[in-house]
């Protein structure tokens, strides 16, 4: 853990045509090509129950994935959203073939304990130089699930080291009965500890002893937000009596909150949303009780939303005490306050602490991010996205509702599960790539360099994928 102080001109032939000029150094295909069904022959030559079709990743460029069987789709899914600059971009292919990375590339140290040199220095040039408002320590991990895993003992640690009181019989005092309050629809991860925050799909709960934790209702809005504002506001004050009634409870039988975890957008759970206005009575809620404030950025991270950190719209000067990342930053790991720095040492510890291969190439990620302006181009392109969902739901009110996003971190809801998944099967056999998530939402996360000729592209096709359920 470190701390520092930080004081071709292209025109596409397709009903939402647009021009937009290239870059010099982006090399791009003009368009999907499709050769066979998804999957094709050479994929499913071996059967593997959670793969949906082998790639071949020479070949993916930008915004466009390739598979074994020479299918290019446009990616509006980007491996679960953690693609972030494209495949094979220039600048990340660069990184990889300078001979002064290869000693990185070839050996993995044990950051906690013989980091090499220039550690520190990639950190600062990279996960510190955007590093949420007030946040001066970073931990590195290698996954989104470790990440918050580690942080909930930061948490835990943080609550209870004032006691000063350590144990090793697994029981109270030094093992206290502490708990996390959690969301009805969160998804945090599928370690122990954070499948006992997550509430999605039952299967990835089902024959997983679980934590007996607090779990508070996460609002469930209704579309138009314009025309149910009243209705809105009412379902998240709801909401936010029932988690602080729940805080209350559970302190006064003992078993104290120790901190609150909640996503900026509900992803996994369905792309579920609550005003900016909720976060901030939600945070202003942990400081009234004590409790320490997690917020899971694994997925809305990176810049998707028009901002590095979702989190920042809410528009906080103390927004929250510890942050998660993973996905497009590369990289797992969190942002904590001075407070939860661990008392000793080794107490959040592994072997690796993440990849610094990453921290390498995140360095470039951040550098394309900014000399690129790609956090504008997010604004732009999700806003052609957006206007694009609201058109397909008035054209298409039977099968389509609820488009919603901010940025290109868009959703829309489909009629029930079974017509979501035709559609997401039609659409790649045409050549986009997207993803479900909750019970009946599409999820749409493509890379940054995502522009407004792709989002055109996408809807065009999307509409064609959606005439056919007709």
């Amino acid at each position: 853990l470190v701390r520092y102080l930080i004081s071709f001109p292209f025109s596409i032939g397709h009903r939402h045509q647009q021009t937009t000029a290239k870059r010099v150094e982006e090399v791009e295909f003009d368009g999907p090509c499709m050769k066979t069904e998804v999957p094709g022959p050479r994929s499913k030559v071996t059967q593997w129950i959670n793969v949906n079709f082998f790639c071949d990743y020479e070949e993916s460029k930008g915004n466009y994935l390739v598979d074994v069987d020479g299918n290019r789709m446009l990616d509006v899914y980007t491996q679960i959203a953690s693609i972030p600059i494209g495949y094979n971009h220039p600048a990340l292919t660069k990184v990889m073939t300078d001979p002064k990375n290869m000693g990185t590339f070839v050996n993995r140290p044990a950051l906690g304990m013989m980091p090499p040199e220039q550690f520190s220095e990639k950190l600062v040039n990279g996960l510190m130089a955007v590093a949420p408002k007030g946040f001066s320590r970073v931990q590195t991990m290698a996954c989104g699930s470790c990440s918050n895993e580690n942080a909930y003992k930061a948490i835990f640690i943080w609550y209870r080291v004032r006691a000063g009181v350590l144990s090793f019989f697994f029981q109270v005092p030094g093992c206290p009965d502490l708990t996390l309050l959690s969301f009805m629809g969160g998804f945090h991860g599928r370690t122990l500890g954070c499948l006992a925050t997550t509430h999605t799909k039952a299967i990835q709960k089902l024959d997983v002893p679980s934590f007996d934790w607090p779990i508070a209702p996460f609002p469930q809005l209704r579309y138009p937000l314009d025309q149910f504002e009243r209705e809105n506001a009412r379902e998240e004050a709801r909401c936010l009596e029932e988690a602080e009634d729940l805080i209350v409870k559970w302190n006064q039988k003992g078993r104290h909150v120790a901190g609150v975890v909640i996503e900026p957008i509900q992803a996994e759970g369905g792309d579920n949303h609550a005003s900016f206005d909720f976060y901030r009575k939600l945070r202003g809620i942990t400081k009234k009780h004590g409790c320490a404030f997690l917020v899971d950025e694994v997925q809305t991270g990176g810049g998707s939303t028009g901002k590095f950190w979702a989190h920042a719209h809410w528009g906080l000067d103390d927004p929250a005490d510890i942050v998660s990342f993973s996905k497009k930053m590369l990289t797992g790991g969190y942002y904590q306050k001075d407070s939860f720095q661990p008392d000793k040492p080794f107490r959040i510890f592994n072997t690796w602490l993440g990849d610094h291969t990453k921290n390498l190439l995140l360095t470039e990620v951040i550098k394309v991010i900014k000399t690129e302006n790609l956090l504008d181009q997010a604004k732009r392109s999700g806003k052609v996205m957006l206007e694009g969902l609201y058109d397909l739901q008035d054209k298409y009110p039977h099968l389509l509702s609820k488009a919603r996003g901010i940025g290109t971190f868009c959703a829309i809801d489909v009629k029930d599960e079974d017509t979501r998944n035709l559609l997401l099967l039609k659409a790649r056999n045409k050549g986009v790539v997207l993803g479900g998530c909750g019970t009946q939402s599409i999820r749409f996360r493509p890379a940054l360099v995502f522009k407004e000729h792709h989002a055109h592209l996408f809807l065009d096709i999307f509409n064609d994928a959606i005439a056919e359920l007709k």
